[in-house]
């Protein structure tokens, strides 16, 4: 059985840019050490392992991510799960950038980006079942 470090019963902080890509990692890879963190990040840019390091030390002082110190090298794992980041990202743009309109937002997603018909197929689905009070939480 793996001892994580509990998470703090605090509210967790929105995750900065490079936290979210250290997120992006371990949502992907599951836990790992900080040496497979550093390696998948640094495949796709420079960066310094004591960087990526000193990032998750920091993450798990925040509740983001959990560190496993039984073996020598720490394993660490992402404290939610990608939907759940997305969400609290999400609610917190949503008032900050769109003064609580989902309207606003969703105009202003679409706008940025071409939907495809699949996605916008989906979106309407997932409209549907939200005003049916069907929807389901992680349903994206």
């Amino acid at each position: 059985m793996s001892s994580y470090m509990a998470d703090t019963p605090r509210q967790i902080p929105k995750p900065t840019e490079a936290e979210l890509e250290i997120l992006t990692v371990l949502w992907s890879r599951g836990p790992v050490t900080v040496r497979e963190v550093h390696e998948t990040i640094a495949s796709r840019k420079p960066t310094q392992y004591t960087t990526v390091l000193k990032t998750l030390q920091i993450m798990a002082e925040k509740g983001l991510v959990r560190r496993n110190e039984d073996q020598r090298a720490h394993i660490y794992a992402a404290a939610q799960p990608r939907e759940w980041t997305q969400q609290q990202l999400a609610g917190d743009l949503l008032q900050r950038a769109f003064n609580g309109s989902a309207r606003s937002l969703m105009v202003g997603a679409l706008s940025s980006k071409k939907a495809s018909k699949k996605e916008l197929a989906e979106l309407r689905k997932l409209l549907d079942e939200y005003e049916r009070g069907e929807y389901e939480q992680g349903a994206l």
